[in-house]
């Protein structure tokens, strides 16, 4: 049984590396097209750590199951696992929503205002809300703690950096807090600018 449940966990990451690799072609495509439009890279000195830490926790994740013999614990799978997949609803629900303007790096189009339709009707980063409980969840479909614990601090720290910038360089863009200021930035029912100026 045990092994059963690690080579199908496995087998899930290798998925969700799949997907991953789609994501990257997408973000060139997009970032190609913004380009044309006059768009930039903005902040990219935290890039390389972002990219570190989420190819970490796919390696990370069936390492710790593997080599701890993390049991399958079907109360904590199961949840975990439906967390996953609805993080993925959230996330291509903003990708789709985004469309061309999507990409895994800060990328500004100077006068071109911040898009107000589908979860960014409620919140201001749909998608890191996504990332936030991915991270979480992704490890503990088998147990997987330590990883669970780990990189969610370290993401915690990394999305800090990531929105702050994100949000300079969109502001800077076009008006971003007058148009987004009032929603939050990541958990409904949270204030909205003022996670900004804290």
């Amino acid at each position: 049984m045990t092994l059963d449940t690690q080579t199908a966990y496995i087998g899930l990451i290798g998925l969700i590396v799949l997907e991953r690799l789609a994501e990257l072609a997408l973000t060139r495509r997009n970032a190609r097209r913004l380009h044309r439009r006059g768009g930039v890279a903005v902040g990219d000195t935290h890039f390389p750590a972002m990219v570190l830490l989420h190819t970490s926790l796919l390696v990370a994740a069936p390492l710790e199951v593997v080599s701890l013999q993390r049991p399958w614990l079907p109360w904590l799978g199961w949840t975990a696992l439906a967390v996953v997949l609805a993080t993925m609803v959230l996330r291509y629900w903003a990708i789709v929503t985004l469309g061309d303007r999507w990409t895994t790096r800060v990328f500004v189009v100077p006068g071109e205002g911040p898009v107000t339709g589908g979860p960014y009707r409620y919140l201001r980063h749909p998608n890191y809300l996504a990332v936030v409980l991915e991270v979480a969840a992704l490890p503990l479909i088998h147990s997987a703690w330590i990883t669970a614990v780990v990189a969610s601090l370290l993401n915690a720290w990394m999305l800090r950096v990531r929105i702050r910038v994100e949000e300079a360089a969109l502001e800077e863009a076009a008006p971003y807090f007058a148009t987004l200021g009032d929603r939050p930035s990541l958990l409904p029912g949270a204030t909205g600018r003022e996670e900004h100026d804290s």
